[in-house]
């Protein structure tokens, strides 16, 4: 037996083109003998919980959200979570419990997702267990997704609608360094599959500044609200969700302005190199790049791009000559073909995207120009961390 009274609680899902709720996730809480509410979380991890038990308890509370969710606004979905560690107990053809608790309820299908947590079993059955929640007319979202169990197999096994990030993995990512690009990078596969990313965890402004730069388009975390007993008014949060928003944007046109600053110290300098490289001179007559800290190297390349020249690097108040790279043809990078699509023809500077050099391990960006009537293309590698 369980210790508690099995209550449903719900979290809201913020919309982030509205700041309206859009719906909420039925969270199970177990109210102690003292009164208090506890998570029952921790028994759906623990082995020594009776599995009967866990499954009546996932029923119970089950049944206990569809019952509160008939009092919510007719324009939110209700998010259901389902381990699939129960569909190995399910017989061939069997009725599924949480659709026949579905259509007992009378609730529109179409107003529930189904999430399917991250947790191993039954990844056979799945997604024949999925198709039948489709064809009731729902929709499916992949819990935890990143966190680790076969998440790519089960993005192309299940197509679902709705990817939630893993909260720890997002959390992480939102304070920067390796994992902020993993989940950019998921970001991106989501919304190349269809997927909605829906940001869970999301507990501070910064972090929600992560999720809309990740494209979010739900957040959910205790930034807005908790999980509670009642439902919240569906603008509760559109005042201080719309202020927020509002400094995300201000300080993405920041992050534009010193872009175009970094443009335009770019330009002085391409100037005053393109002169010292078409001229011919030595690395000595170089003017030392005080006034461009963030500059990495300088370097040149033929227009099929081989690298022609050594790296040269400030250091220590001189420049140095690294002649590792010579011969290396860097065609393959993104910059490069960038720049042969777009600065070929106008000779104009072009600068690339962020990205991790595979060399230096640092993040960098790339700025190019071609010179010597396009026989040779000029770059500069930039510390990204250093701007």
């Amino acid at each position: 037996m369980l210790d508690g009274q099995p209550l449903a609680v719900f979290q809201p899902f913020i919309d982030t083109a509205t700041g309206q709720i859009a719906g909420v996730e039925a969270l199970a809480r177990l109210r102690g003998a003292d009164g208090q509410l506890h998570s029952a979380g921790p028994l759906f991890g623990d082995p020594k919980t009776p599995p009967g038990a866990l499954r009546r308890l996932d029923r119970e509370v089950r049944e206990l959200a569809l019952a509160r969710f008939q009092a919510a606004p007719a324009n939110w979905f209700l998010s259901l979570n389902i381990s699939p560690r129960w569909i190995s107990r399910l017989r061939p053809g069997q009725a599924l419990p949480s659709l026949r608790q579905l259509q007992r309820s009378g609730i529109d299908p179409a107003r529930i997702v189904f999430e399917i947590t991250e947790l191993g079993g039954a990844s056979q059955r799945l997604p024949g267990v999925v198709a039948r929640y489709r064809e009731a007319g729902a929709r499916i979202a992949i819990d935890d997704f990143g966190a680790g169990y076969s998440q790519l197999d089960r993005v192309l096994a299940l197509q679902p609608d709705i990817l939630k990030l893993d909260m720890r993995l997002f959390q992480e990512a939102a304070r920067g360094g390796p994992s902020e690009e993993v989940v950019k990078a998921l970001a991106q596969m989501a919304e190349k599959t269809g997927c909605w990313i829906i940001a869970e965890g999301v507990e501070t402004e910064a972090e929600l500044d992560f999720a809309l730069e990740c494209g979010a388009r739900y957040v959910q975390g205790y930034l807005f609200a908790k999980p509670e007993l009642a439902f919240f008014p569906s603008d509760a949060f559109v005042t201080r969700f719309a202020q927020l928003r509002d400094r995300y944007v201000q300080h993405k046109l920041a992050e534009r302005a010193r872009l175009m600053s970094l443009r335009q110290q770019l330009g002085e300098l391409m100037n005053s190199l393109k002169a010292w490289a078409e001229a011919g001179a030595a690395p000595g007559s170089l003017l030392a790049p005080d006034a461009y800290p963030w500059l990495l190297r300088v370097f040149q390349c033929d227009r099929h791009g081989t690298q022609i020249t050594p790296n040269l690097e400030w250091r220590e108040g001189t420049w140095h000559a690294d002649t590792r790279y010579l011969g290396h043809n860097w065609s393959w990078r993104p910059y490069f073909y960038q720049l042969l699509a777009e600065g070929w023809e106008e000779r104009r500077l072009i600068l690339s995207s962020t990205y991790r050099d595979a060399t230096s391990n640092q993040y960098c960006l790339t700025a190019g120009q071609f010179i010597d009537n396009g026989r040779r293309l000029l770059l500069v590698d930039i510390d990204a961390q250093g701007l």
